[in-house]
């Protein structure tokens, strides 16, 4: 079926994708916590040296302590940050916020998805529910506004948040770069809106026309600058209904040393296909 849309090959290497980002830049990571994220193409930044990195993510646990330990982020715009009751806390990203590597921005999950709905919906803020009370409007210096229809009702209001790119770890993908994600898709959808380009590694490539269903495109193609396929990219984290999370690597990914960090990203599953291929 000729679909109409134009002969673009988008699909790359995982290197050549994470290649596109310049140190500096601001990642809004999808996924949440150990589940869907992006990880291959974090693991990625660290080879390839990156520094000086944003990360915007209402929820990220492994993604942001393994580029807080490597050096690699130097900022952050957050929510809730953990590596889930198993293991608790992050540790090397709590590190890093207690010395000073990393500029913290602390945001609630809602406050953090208010500034990508700006971005996303192009207006320079956007309202945000249950701030009243909370310490984070005056850590940040957010604003208070009146209704200006006049119902007495003040509202707290958050400034855009606009990433360079979002890198999104998505179950598949057609040849022209349409995505689709199985199960829930956390807060990609708005991640992708809000960014300024979209990255994306997938597990598996389709020979199948994903215009003949939009329903079920959660980012369509012309959204997105490039992509990756890579099979088991989301580990140590699960990717429904693929695979579970790999508790046990997490496990020996929290343990202290360098040569744990080297250990972890040369048993990482992309690591592992490029020795063989």
């Amino acid at each position: 079926m000729n679909s109409g849309f134009p002969n673009i090959d988008k699909c790359v290497s995982l290197s050549d994708l994470v290649a596109r980002v310049p140190d500096g830049a601001s990642l809004g990571l999808g996924g949440s916590f150990l589940h869907r994220g992006p990880f291959a193409f974090v693991r990625e930044l660290i080879r390839q040296k990156k520094r000086g990195i944003e990360v915007v993510k209402q929820s990220p646990g492994y993604d942001i302590d393994i580029l807080c330990r490597a050096g690699v982020a130097n900022r952050a715009r957050c929510g809730i940050v953990a590596m889930e009751g198993n293991f608790g806390l992050a540790p090397y990203y709590r590190k890093a916020v207690e010395s000073g590597a990393l500029k913290l921005e602390e945001h609630a999950c809602a406050s953090l998805t208010a500034g990508l709905r700006a971005a996303a919906f192009g207006v320079p803020f956007q309202p945000c529910a249950g701030l009243h009370g909370s310490d984070l409007t005056r850590i940040n210096n957010w604003k208070c506004i009146e209704d200006p229809y006049g119902s007495g009702v003040a509202t707290w209001v958050i400034p855009a948040i606009a990433p360079d790119f979002a890198v999104i770890h998505a179950s598949s993908v057609d040849r022209q770069g349409n995505v689709r994600i199985a199960g829930t898709y956390h807060w990609d959808r708005i991640i992708s809106r809000a960014s300024k380009s979209v990255l994306v590694v997938a597990e598996a490539i389709s020979d199948q026309d994903f215009a003949v269903q939009p329903e079920l495109t959660v980012i369509p193609y012309f959204m997105v600058e490039a992509y990756a396929i890579v099979p088991n990219g989301a580990w140590p984290g699960s990717c429904w209904p693929n695979y579970a999370v790999d508790y046990a690597a997490v496990e020996a990914y929290l343990a202290p040393g360098e040569d744990v960090l080297d250990a972890h990203l040369s048993a990482a599953p992309e690591q592992r296909s490029a020795q063989h291929a």
